[in-house]
């Protein structure tokens, strides 16, 4: 049961992590490209918090 939680936190960390990058690449504008960052934080933390089970 434990290692089935933190397989899927390490996932969902990578999968955050890929994501920033990739919108890192994007040839958009610097302030939107912020907006999206903050977006996809906040989706990582709420995915995260979910397999702590907080929510």
């Amino acid at each position: 049961m434990a290692s089935s939680m933190l397989i899927g936190i390490l996932i969902t960390f990578l999968v955050i992590v890929l994501v920033l990058y990739l919108v890192g690449r994007l040839p958009i504008d610097g302030r939107t490209k912020q907006v999206v960052q903050i977006i996809v934080i906040i989706i990582g933390i709420v995915s995260l918090l979910k397999y702590l089970a907080v929510f």
